[in-house]
């Protein structure tokens, strides 16, 4: 009985350190350790608008979760450095890099809440963006942010996301009210879940 209660108590509990949403904020060296990180790969004079977007965003950090919302446009061919052995599909493109991220995503606590693509149009603004995907991506925190691109950084990763990509609009989010309630909905599916173990056992 006692097994068949610390169990899943244990299982939440491992879940919920993964899962995390409430650590300290960046501290400097931190922030300048990634910036040199970047620096040394060449991406401050390659695109100047991303390095200083990133400093924009790791100045800000709370410590906290947030969701990055992505609004994504395709190119109409996937642009790849000359000689590249890889084709021309955007879409094909674009999996090639979520399936290298994806990984150091996970592995961060950092998963994706919606994904999704665009089936029509409503009201537009004149001269907007036709945007085709809209990605939520849930971070544990701006330093797992970190962690997660460090991982990829000089892995020939960021090619098939820049080769797939025309247009991007990216920009965090915090809600201010959500049904997607992760944290209890993990702990209602160890609970049914150590509920029928727990019958089964009693039953056999």
């Amino acid at each position: 009985m006692i097994t068949a209660l610390l169990l899943p108590l244990l299982t939440y509990a491992l879940f919920l350190v993964w899962y995390g949403g409430r650590g300290r904020p960046l501290v400097e060296k931190e922030i300048n350790d990634f910036l040199a990180l970047i620096t040394s790969r060449g991406i401050d004079r390659e695109d100047p608008e991303l390095f200083e977007a990133l400093k924009r965003l790791l100045s800000r950090d709370d410590g906290r979760e947030f969701v990055m919302v992505n609004l994504i446009k395709y190119r109409e061919k996937a642009a790849y450095p000359p000689g590249s052995p890889y084709g021309d599909n955007a879409i094909e493109a674009d999996k090639r890099y979520a399936r290298a991220f994806f990984p150091h995503l996970l592995r961060y606590g950092n998963v994706p809440v919606f994904i999704s693509r665009r089936s029509g149009s409503f009201i537009e603004p004149q001269r907007a963006e036709p945007w085709q995907v809209v990605a939520m991506i849930r971070y544990r925190s701006r330093r797992d942010f970190i962690r997660s691109v460090r991982a990829v950084v000089g892995k020939d990763v960021m090619i098939h996301k820049w080769a797939a990509i025309d247009t991007t609009h990216v920009f965090p989010v915090r809600p201010l009210f959500s049904f997607i309630a992760v944290r209890w909905a993990v702990a209602a599916l160890i609970a049914v879940v150590a509920s029928f173990a727990y019958s089964f056992a009693v039953a056999g």
